[in-house]
């Protein structure tokens, strides 16, 4: 039998699926990630534990299939974005821990540049914005804040990656330092437009260029690994929302797919057109294959399976992720208690990196069944807000079918809840890990296996369709209180 392995390095845990050729799945691995908290607002990973954990799902996913290396016609990597990774070219070895997508670290040098004016040519040529969100910023204090980096960079001596370049450059022993536009285009320092590295947002972060690495295509020839026994190409690479874009089968103007993991990110397909928002969303890349691109307007939330997990492990309220749902569905309907989850900032369309999460309508008859639900229907309220701003920079979106994936979606009340407050069909697929799937799509695309986007889309199926039933006027009014609660947590006044 023929395998694709999708390797899928995600916030809090590293998985591989081994897929058939069709793209049914056959054996899965995965390891908890763990994080590290070493001041407030900071948050990292180890990237040694990445490269550990990459291997051995790899290995357990292949075995788990009853698979060999020769059977594998060539892995497919998807990741978490932004989370910034620095090491040594002549060993590999990573140079401190990596700071995560959600670090908060430079939010005041993103602000000292956003008062200097850098902001409209930041967005115009990378469609993102002044956001420690984003690598650029992550890689300068690594640069600044680990001693003799910054000389070392300038002669070549670190490489810069996201987790994908890093996974790759060691999964071939050193050989191949390269990336894929989509993770590139998340760097703050490529001009998506042109499809290149841009010198003016190198010298605006000061980052040298010697530690960039080549950008290629989603699906390509990266190299391969020796590692797992034999020789095994590597085929595909992208971040995991565009990953997931490809894996729901969204490849025409107009789709979109939003994923519930750590975060949550709604990616609405645009096509050949890089729409500009007004609404501060973000333009990026949703796929480049054959030296063309596919633009997207994605709108991020910080906080979606974190805030479930907070629930878990920082109050206790809860003993399994499951549970929330459970609870959720029992919670007094005439409470309303609000959960704005701002414990890294707000992302999309706030943008506020200083805001702090609060929990508003509080009575002495709350418990914890409605803790539960403000915590679920928060992330329901802000895709509520990622798709408002969608739909003013892209009318023609109209109410579109939403395609959901990603952890949260087991629980059939906060989709049915999701459906209700967007007033719009949610479909949920079959195979849930759409990020893997794309990962697994690209390697078989490049390895002639699968035909490219838009001639079909057979390997996406519907498990459910979740219909809207709440009154129009009480969803509005629901969006128009959370609204409130939202103001009150902003570091300054709306604009």
């Amino acid at each position: 039998m023929t395998f694709l392995l999708a390797l899928d390095q995600g916030t809090t845990s590293t998985r591989a699926i081994a897929f058939d050729a069709a793209l049914a799945p056959r054996a899965t691995a995965q390891i908890e990630l763990p994080q590290h908290f070493p001041a407030p607002g900071w948050v990292e990973h180890e990237p040694e534990d990445i490269a550990a954990h990459s291997l051995r799902v790899l290995r357990e996913a292949l075995d788990g299939a009853g698979g060999r290396p020769a059977d594998v016609a060539g892995i497919g990597i998807t990741n978490q974005r932004e989370t910034t990774v620095l090491w040594e070219r002549a060993t590999g070895r990573a140079v401190g821990r990596a700071p995560v997508w959600q670090d908060r670290r430079t939010a005041a040098r993103c602000e000292e540049l956003r008062a200097a004016g850098h902001e409209p040519l930041v967005t115009a040529r990378t469609g993102l914005l002044l956001d420690p969100y984003f690598s650029a910023t992550k890689l300068a204090w690594l640069l600044d804040n680990t001693p003799g980096a910054r000389a070392a960079a300038e002669r070549g001596e670190l490489c810069f990656g996201t987790v994908d370049s890093f996974l790759l450059f060691r999964l071939t022993e050193g050989r191949v330092h390269a990336t894929d536009a989509t993770n590139a285009a998340r760097t703050l320092l490529f001009d998506i437009r042109r499809g290149a590295w841009d010198e003016e947002m190198l010298a605006l972060f000061r980052i040298p260029r010697a530690v960039l690495p080549e950008v290629r295509d989603c699906a390509a020839r990266f190299g391969e690994t020796r590692l797992l026994g034999g020789s095994i190409p590597i085929l595909g690479i992208a971040g995991d929302q565009q990953a997931a874009t490809l894996g729901q089968a969204c490849f025409e103007p107009g789709m979109i797919k939003s994923t519930y993991g750590t975060g949550c990110f709604a990616l609405l397909v645009t096509g050949e057109e890089a729409v500009a928002s007004t609404n501060r969303l973000l333009t990026t890349i949703a796929w480049q294959l054959d030296g063309r691109r596919a633009y997207a307007l994605e709108g991020s939330i910080f906080m979606a399976g974190a805030t479930v997990q907070w629930l878990r492990d920082g109050l206790g309220i809860i003993a399994r992720a499951g549970e929330a749902g459970e609870l959720a569905a029992k919670a007094d309907p005439a409470q309303r208690v609000h959960l704005v989850p701002a414990f890294t900032g707000l992302g999309a369309p706030w943008w506020d990196a200083e805001a702090r999460g609060a929990l508003l309508g509080l009575t002495r008859a709350s418990g914890r069944a409605e803790i539960c639900r403000a915590a679920l229907e928060s992330v329901a309220l802000q895709t509520a807000d990622l798709l408002d701003a969608m739909r003013r920079d892209w009318p023609q979106m109209g109410n579109t079918v939403l395609r959901v994936d990603g952890g949260m979606v087991a629980s059939d009340w906060t989709m049915q809840f999701l459906a209700d407050i967007l007033g719009a069909p949610v479909d949920r697929p079959v195979v849930p890990e759409t990020t893997a799937l794309g990962a697994a799509y690209l390697a078989g695309l490049q390895a002639g296996l699968l035909p490219p986007p838009g001639d079909t889309a057979t390997h996406w199926r519907r498990e459910r369709r979740f219909q809207p039933h709440m009154a129009r006027p009480e969803a509005e009014r629901r969006k128009a209180d959370w609204r409130q609660a939202v103001a009150r947590v902003l570091s300054a006044a709306p604009a």
